[in-house]
């Protein structure tokens, strides 16, 4: 059954990069809460209590407006495949965009992306591991193409167009700040 811990145990970070999907949580104080998938070659454990994810041009930018009002943010994995689980990662997190240091500090870790949009660090202070037993079984049949395509074909200058046109404001008209110098 579930645990409560104080870090990332070295089986539980085998067993995030083995994951194909993650789910992050983010709200402000007031307003909508929000839940994303994830998913791509985009989470890196880097330590026992942090990790750091790729997040990538999409309709929308709630994490980034959220995390910019309250730094808390939760991340979820869930075994589909082989023994049960259920992972949780509780945190404070930043946001770093291409103007800031750590952005490039850690953009390397991961594959190169037209539309990589922002990179999340989290500071994690409890991991907690529950059973999910109710969690179905699901094969993995192969990563969508679509989002990378869609990122290619609008290149550089397209992606900051499609930012400024779908990605400086929450749902709950809170900025992101994605295109400050």
């Amino acid at each position: 059954m579930g645990k409560q811990l104080e870090s990332i145990t070295e089986e539980l970070s085998e067993f995030i990069a083995a994951q194909k999907v993650f789910f992050v949580g983010t709200a402000a104080a007031e307003g909508k809460v929000n839940v994303s998938p994830k998913g791509t070659d985009s989470f890196r454990v880097i330590g026992p209590n942090k990790v750091v994810w790729l997040n990538l041009t999409g309709s929308g930018n709630e994490t980034a407006a959220h995390l910019l009002l309250n730094p808390r943010m939760t991340i979820m994995f869930c075994a589909f495949e082989g023994k049960p689980l259920i992972l949780r990662l509780y945190g404070q997190a930043k946001i770093y965009h291409q103007r800031d240091r750590e952005f490039h500090q850690y953009i390397d870790l991961f594959p190169a992306n037209t539309g990589s949009r922002q990179i999340i660090e989290m500071e994690v202070d409890l991991v907690q591991t529950s059973c999910g037993f109710a969690v179905p079984f699901m094969d993995f049949k192969e990563e969508r193409g679509t989002l990378n395509a869609w990122s290619s074909k609008q290149g550089a200058d397209g992606i900051e167009e499609y930012w400024e046109r779908k990605n400086t404001k929450s749902l709950d008209g809170f900025e992101t700040r994605i295109l400050e110098s």
